[in-house]
């Protein structure tokens, strides 16, 4: 029996084998048709503060991620996230990180550490129409942050990745859902 390395890396993935898979040029993180994608996958709302936002993430049959739930400003609360931790990868061979998303009309924030138990990350805000799109992100404009505040340190420099991170904080209680169809680099 043969099969395609598309087909191959896949399967290496649902056996836990591959976490990441690569695909030419670009290098796929996360594609979300794949169920083993959502391995790792967790909700940090801002309870770790006393706040009151609820999310959860779930897998579509569709094949998709779809992160959502409704954020709180009670108790000094005002975001929801989800986030994947995994041991650090190189990453200076690429850009731009590509996003595949279909979100509800509001702004979200996408993070990434740079090491493993960083003290800070980096962000990029980006905006979403309600209809599938790709959300292209050069990784040298993410800006250092920590607890929502901007940092006196450069910019992400784009060597070593070790998580990836979905947020909402857009300084209002609201309901919200994000659709999230794939991560890559380019």
């Amino acid at each position: 029996m043969t099969c395609s390395p598309q087909t191959l890396l896949a399967l290496l993935t649902v056996l836990g084998v591959l976490p990441i898979m690569a695909a030419g040029p670009e290098k796929v993180l996360f594609d979300f048709a794949d169920p083993a994608a959502m391995r790792g996958w967790r909700v940090q709302d801002d309870g770790v503060m006393g706040g009151l936002s609820k999310s959860k993430i779930a897998l579509d049959p569709a094949g998709y991620a779809v992160f959502s739930g409704k954020v709180s400003l009670e108790n000094n609360g005002g975001f929801s996230s989800v986030q994947n931790n995994f041991d650090p990868i190189d990453v200076a061979p690429y850009r731009t990180a590509v996003i595949r998303l279909k979100g509800d009309g509001k702004n979200y924030r996408f993070l990434v550490e740079a090491e493993k138990n960083a003290r800070h990350y980096y962000s990029a805000e980006f905006p979403t129409t309600g209809a599938w799109e790709e959300i292209k992100i050069p990784l040298r404009t993410m800006v250092p942050v920590r607890r929502g505040d901007r940092l006196d340190l450069p910019d992400y420099p784009g060597e070593t990745l070790s998580q990836a991170r979905f947020m909402i904080a857009n300084g209002r209680a609201e309901s919200f859902q994000l659709e999230i169809a794939s991560i890559a680099l380019e």
